[in-house]
């Protein structure tokens, strides 16, 4: 038999005894403050007998209610409120055993009231003591804790709970050399006031002078509920001072909610997009996901590795994982089943459109829900191989949702793009076709939706690493045009609206991610280059290039025709759709027509012929306008 570790501890006894001493004061007070200290024989024996019941009587409650476990030099409120119910617990019962036994003849109710209460106030004090004793004076591995060597003058931006946590950390941590010299805070009504000593000295607009009176070395930036816009001036106002500066992330985006200075970082861009945490509905992501076997394609790539790591969280009974690249395979894999601890994880190396083995997958896996991300997403370089875009992204989708419904699976999530929608680029019409193909299978055994949304912020391929590459290298920072703009949110966010549309489609729906305020690529520029410490167009130059092959200027989310509904999800939209697919009655012939028309796509594919296959896909896409590409072969 393995005795737990804390029995064999000195300290456990010492922490029992202590409160022991707590509680023979506790109540040999109650007596005396009742009777004016000075009770006659009769309390006075009554006194000792009860002393003899009462305390290993408490130190068994206390014990039961699990005061000991945790670390008196850690105690919180949570402690304490722990040990209120232990008290009331401890006096009820005693109570109620005086009652039961003697009717409280001979006893005074006052005793046992005040006994609660004095036991709670010294044992809290104990508690108290020790913790403090830590705290200000302490020791380190049974060393006297020495003065700290040279610290680092800091300025906490954020005079709330995230600013107090923070300031608490640099108490309670002797290994961070930080002094924090003060607050800022844009609250007038918190200007003067202080947190455990430190006082708020002004806003961010005289953070200036603050910090050339302080002498500060680094600014802590504590709002986590900031939105990009006021995060922005903070980052302004910080370079303009010369200080160095860090951010802390979200509190949401923290395990258990804890905030620690350990996860401070440098600002970066998503920090500045500002985009609010996502609420999810998370009992109905679970009832979708949970127990299922669960097969993503593309799993490797930004949105679905992300998706991977979402989708663990609800316990699903299996993923498989399918990537053609080997390393991302091999990667995703790796994190899944070490970092993630999700042991019942299947990695497949291959392709989508190779028929055999997506059947084996299927019968072998058996999936009840599949992601499908698997698709190329460079929009010049499928202008300059857009046979690719119709192998990978067209067959290779349909045959994904046609095996789906081979072997019975229950919904079947499509990722799809802004860039479907009235396209200028082969990338955007072969996704827009995909969408047609799915829409063409609704009231099948497998309900299909797709998920559209716009550009991902840090995802492969996108501008925020290319321009981190160039400023890195001293610029030039180069911008296809002015004025340019984009939709953009997170990664993580994008894959947690996929997993939300994926528990409220009924099938046939097209679902759009509420994108926000569209943002010029020319600012991000900007943006990047002062995160970087540096000034745009004086430190490092922004070059305008003149838009890509099939590039447009500004891009949208729906398409003539098509209307938006609200769902009970306040980011999530679902389009209306007056497609040819509505109506049941002309299902069967548009489906036959749209298999026709794909399949001469094929063949013309398979020649390499570029000019045909745009020609083919402005015919199953009336709105899309080609890019004339004369470099393609």
């Amino acid at each position: 038999m393995i005795l737990n570790p804390q029995l064999r501890d000195p300290k456990l006894y010492l922490m029992i005894l202590s409160d022991a001493a707590v509680f023979a004061v506790a109540l040999i007070s109650a007596y005396m403050f009742r009777f004016e200290f000075a009770p006659d024989a009769f309390f006075k024996q009554q006194m000792f007998k009860m002393l003899i019941w009462v305390v290993p009587f408490k130190s068994v409650v206390f014990i039961s209610m699990g005061l000991y476990r945790g670390m008196w030099r850690y105690t919180s409120i949570r402690d304490f409120w722990l040990l209120a119910r232990a008290c009331l617990l401890a006096t009820l019962i005693i109570m109620a055993i005086i009652l039961y036994v003697n009717r409280f003849a001979g006893y005074s109710r006052v005793v046992f009231i005040a006994d609660g209460l004095i036991t709670f106030l010294l044992a809290g004090a104990v508690r108290m003591a020790i913790r403090s004793y830590f705290s200000v004076v302490g020791v380190k591995s049974g060393e006297s804790r020495k003065i700290k060597p040279h610290t680092k003058k800091v300025l906490i931006i954020g005079a709330g709970d995230a600013g107090e946590k923070i300031l608490r950390e640099i108490f309670d941590n002797y290994q961070l050399d930080y002094s924090v010299a003060g607050f800022i805070d844009d609250d007038p009504s918190k200007k003067g006031r202080s947190i455990h000593g430190i006082r708020v000295m002004g806003s961010v607009h005289n953070m200036a002078n603050i910090i050339e009176s302080k002498d500060i070395e680094e600014i802590l930036v504590a709002v986590p509920s900031a939105s990009g816009d006021q995060l922005r001036r903070i980052v302004e106002a910080c370079t303009q001072c010369g200080v160095p500066y860090k951010v802390l992330p979200s509190i949401g985006g923290l395990i258990d909610g804890r905030v620690s200075v350990k996860v401070l970082r440098d600002v970066s861009y998503e920090d500045l997009l500002g985009r609010p945490e996502v609420k999810l509905n998370i009992e109905g992501i679970r009832h979708f996901l949970s127990g299922k076997n669960v097969l993503v394609t593309g799993c490797g790539g930004s949105i679905g590795s992300e998706l991977c790591r979402q989708i663990v969280k609800y316990n699903p009974r299996l993923i498989a994982l399918l990537d053609a690249s080997e390393a991302n395979l091999f990667y995703i894999q790796m994190e899944i089943q070490n970092e993630k601890a999700f042991k019942n994880c299947q990695a497949i190396l291959g392709s989508v459109q190779d028929d055999k083995l997506m059947s084996d997958i299927f019968n072998q896996y058996k999936p009840e829900v599949v992601f499908h991300a698997a698709a190329y997403k460079h929009v010049p370089m499928l202008e300059a191989n857009p046979w690719e875009a119709v192998f990978n992204n067209i067959i290779g989708s349909r045959n994904a949702m046609e095996i789906s419904i081979k072997y019975g699976v229950e919904k079947f999530v499509l990722v799809s793009t802004d860039k479907a929608v009235r396209p200028t680029n082969v990338m955007g019409a072969s996704k827009r076709v995909t969408e047609l193909i799915m829409q063409s299978l609704h009231g099948s055994v497998t309900r299909f939706m797709a998920v559209r949304f716009g550009n991902v912020v840090g995802s492969s391929g996108s501008v925020v690493p290319l321009f981190r590459r160039q400023i890195e290298q001293g610029g030039p920072v180069t911008v296809t045009h002015p004025e340019v703009t984009r939709y953009f949110m997170t990664i993580p966010e994008a894959s947690q609206l996929i997993l939300q549309a994926g528990t409220m489609g009924e099938g046939g729906e097209i679902f759009i991610l509420r994108m926000g305020t569209p943002v010029k690529i020319a600012d991000m520029a900007r943006d990047l280059i002062r995160l970087s410490g540096k000034e745009p167009d004086i430190d490092v130059k922004i070059v305008y290039t003149g838009l890509r092959d099939g590039e447009k200027l500004y891009e949208e989310l729906i398409s003539e025709g098509e209307g938006i509904l609200p769902t009970n999800h306040e980011k999530v939209m679902v389009l209306r759709s007056e497609q040819l697919f509505n109506g049941a009655e002309n299902l069967s012939q548009a489906r036959v027509e749209l298999k026709k028309e794909i399949d001469e796509l094929v063949k013309a594919a398979e020649r390499h012929d570029a000019k045909a296959i745009k020609h083919l896909l402005q015919k199953l896409v009336p709105e899309y306008k080609p890019y004339n590409n004369e470099y393609v072969l």
